[in-house]
């Protein structure tokens, strides 16, 4: 019997839908609002750059501080899994809503990233019953019916539908590597391992493509940057990892991913409240059928 099969036995029935995973529902859907915030201000690769050094910052004399143990003999899986969970999916997706991708499209291929987790499961051990299928299918439904009031073509080019296809492939493989190679390591050495493999990987794309240089001539330091910046490295890079990071150790990956369905109805929330955007009946029907989809797929057996 393997980890994840014993995993599943011991999780209470519903367990994803506690306040640790909602929480992370909640902050990983904010990502969308920090760029809404962010973006006028940087380009997204010296937006990234900014915040994995924030990250940096912050955790790399906390962990010499504390002591934090090393993960001997799994650095370099944990820095290919931070490459592909951090710098592949946040520098695609930005990069192609830069580029002129709609929200709405950008959403809905992105949401398709639990469904490539299940077809690929069985890579990592892991099963995916006929329940659960039915979950993902409700699950990508609601999303298309949350994101189609807001649907567009418009501005929509190759290279931007090649970036957020870039973004969901990373994302997926990201999820699924360190689920197979360093499911277990401590979070805080972890996350700096992660976000330092993934500058590095940004650093020169920003250099070529954006003309970064080190006085950041392209950021305009408005104090709607800073807070979105602040946002971006203490409740999404920080926070909101370290759970992603927590549900991965714990459940199997098509659960985790599950929980991203429940992302563009949360952002669709949060853009109501905060920026008066429509939320139609076909929005709420969608969040309906996002939520069933996700129980679908994490309940158990009973």
């Amino acid at each position: 019997m393997t980890h994840s099969s014993i995993a599943a036995q011991t999780t209470p029935r519903h367990a994803f839908l506690s306040p640790v995973p909602l929480f992370f529902v909640f902050l990983w859907s904010t990502g969308f609002i920090v760029a809404k915030f962010g973006l006028p201000y940087a380009p997204p690769l010296t937006f990234l750059l900014l915040r994995f050094a924030g990250v940096l910052v912050i955790l790399g004399p906390l962990i010499a501080l504390m002591r934090a143990p090393w993960p001997r003999g799994k650095v370099g899986h944990i820095a290919v899994a931070g490459i592909l969970l951090q710098a592949g999916y946040l520098a695609g997706v930005w990069c192609a809503i830069k580029a002129g991708m709609p929200a709405g499209l950008s959403a809905l291929i992105v949401g398709m990233q639990p469904i490539l987790t299940a077809i690929a499961a069985p890579l990592v051990g892991e099963r995916v019953r006929p329940r659960q299928w039915l979950g993902l299918l409700c699950g990508i439904g609601g999303v298309a019916l949350v994101v189609a009031a807001k649907m567009s073509l418009v501005g929509l080019s190759w290279p931007a539908l090649a970036l957020c296809t870039g973004a969901l492939l990373s994302i997926t493989a990201g999820t699924l590597y360190q689920k197979h190679y360093c499911p277990q390591f401590d979070l805080r050495v972890g996350t700096v391992i992660q976000f330092a493999a993934s500058a590095i990987v940004v650093l020169p794309f920003a250099v070529a493509f954006e003309d970064l240089t080190p006085a950041l001539a392209s950021v305009d330091w408005t104090p709607r940057f800073v807070g979105a910046l602040l946002w971006s490295v203490l409740a999404l890079s920080i926070g909101a990892i370290f759970l992603l990071f927590a549900l991965i150790r714990r459940s199997d990956a098509t659960q985790v991913t599950s929980l991203m369905y429940l992302t563009p109805p949360t952002t669709a929330v949060m853009a109501w409240l905060m920026f008066g955007e429509a939320f139609s009946p076909l929005g709420i029907a969608g969040m309906v059928l996002a939520v069933l989809g996700v129980m679908l797929v994490v309940g158990r057996k009973t």
